[in-house]
């Protein structure tokens, strides 16, 4: 007499994680950078956001000045510590921006959702700065983190619900955008050129068809770093493209030159848009 084979149920195949995680299952992985974000604004009713960028690399005041004052005792590191005492105030005027702003956008009688809700990076620098400053005005804040190796994770400040980490940086650069009714760009490396000159190219060839403001903030900075002039003299760009930015040093004049184009073109119109 034979010996009967007991039934065995196999892992059904989404929850197999060596396939998930296998190549063959790329195109899941990338869906799912899409539904997941789009399910979690929804539930939280996110209409649209204030997107900013900056160096990942700048410390608040406080930190800074403490930095400072331990190279001085020890000698060591002075350059660099007055350095960062100087790039500090990016940090706070970040801060302070992002924190008018949202209560701003607090105060809106809008019942569409919530409104201009401040975005980053959710890393350190600049991004802690904009998560901070929204959160100390007591409202929600969003956080597109991305999984890199020399980084811990996403910075404290992000509201709970609404922290997010991304393997694909194309995923993470749709849900920067898609939403985003205003655009602060403080100084930065690699990262933020990258998302200033995507932003740029959409705009330019009206990919993006909204009304995008596009701040940069620290004119010392950017007149050396991005010579738009230079693009105009050579050709590469028409002298109307250059409308598409506009500079200060100035916190409250940023935050004049946002609220009105928001409330001119984005209050409107709510909702995630291109």
């Amino acid at each position: 007499m034979s010996q009967e084979k007991p039934y065995n149920t196999p892992p059904r195949a989404y929850r197999d994680e060596v396939f998930i995680n296998s190549p063959d299952a790329r195109p899941l992985r990338i869906l799912a950078e899409y539904l997941e974000p789009k399910q979690r604004f929804a539930k939280h009713d996110i209409q649209d956001t204030i997107l900013f960028f900056g160096s990942a690399r700048f410390v608040a005041e406080d930190e800074a000045q403490t930095a400072l004052e331990s190279a001085r005792q020890s000698g060591e590191g002075l350059e660099d510590a007055e350095r960062k005492l100087r790039q500090s105030k990016y940090y706070e005027a970040t801060r302070e921006l992002a924190h008018k702003l949202t209560s701003w956008s607090n105060s809106l009688e809008d019942k569409s959702g919530r409104r201009f809700v401040v975005c980053t990076g959710a890393g350190p620098g600049i991004m802690e700065a904009a998560n901070r400053g929204a959160s100390e005005a007591r409202g929600e804040t969003i956080g597109l983190g991305i999984s890199l190796p020399f980084e811990e994770g996403n910075n404290p400040w992000v509201s709970a619900q609404l922290n997010f980490e991304f393997h694909y940086f194309f995923t993470r650069k749709f849900w920067f955008l898609y939403p985003a009714k205003a655009l602060v760009l403080m100084p930065g490396g690699f990262g933020t050129m990258d998302e200033l000159f995507e932003t740029l190219t959409l705009l330019q060839t009206k990919k993006m068809s909204k009304r995008l403001p596009v701040v940069l903030f620290g004119t010392e900075y950017w007149d050396k770093v991005f010579n738009l002039d230079a693009m105009v003299e050579f050709g590469t760009i028409n002298a109307e493209d250059k409308d598409l930015l506009y500079r200060t040093d100035d916190v409250d004049e940023a935050f004049k030159y946002i609220t009105e184009q928001l409330t001119e073109w984005a209050l409107p119109h709510p909702g995630s848009q291109l």
